[in-house]
């Protein structure tokens, strides 16, 4: 899950102890939530648009997908004036710290044979969640013990 640090950072999650997820305009990423994830589920903390990108911790899944109040808040900049409270185009799930570690950077990632094919990785991904495999989070979890 990817996050520019000055909206919501490794340290914020940390200091809050859990966090929405709000914001996702994405049907993609929305999919991956609603879909996809279940409470306990493993993430990688990414900060992304920063000037160093990369892995900064782990955290997990702790609620189910459900609807992201911001669609329909005027003052937020993710309104969507289209969505409906009796049908939101738009949810989250809650996320919980669970460690910082040090910055596993874009590109060390990018040099790593092992996480070559991660999705994330790939030319033109702009997704701000996207799937890890099996694979992938092992091999993370042994670079950033």
């Amino acid at each position: 899950m990817k996050s520019e640090p000055d909206e919501a950072s490794i340290d914020h999650l940390e200091a809050a102890g859990t966090l929405p997820w709000t914001g996702v305009r994405n049907y993609q990423a929305r999919n991956f939530m609603r879909d996809a994830m279940r409470i306990g589920d493993g993430v990688l903390f990414y900060h992304s648009s920063c000037p160093q990108p990369g892995i900064a911790g782990f955290a997990e899944v702790s609620s189910a997908a459900y609807p992201d109040a911001t669609q329909f808040d005027p003052s937020s900049p993710y309104y969507d004036a289209k969505s409906i409270k009796q049908s939101p185009r738009w949810v989250h799930v809650d996320v919980r710290f669970l460690r910082k570690t040090r910055l596993l950077s874009l590109a060390e990632m990018k040099a790593d044979p092992l996480l070559a094919g991660m999705r994330t990785l790939q030319p033109g991904n702009r997704l701000s969640i996207t799937p890890v495999t099996p694979e992938e989070w092992a091999h993370v979890q042994r670079l950033l013990a």
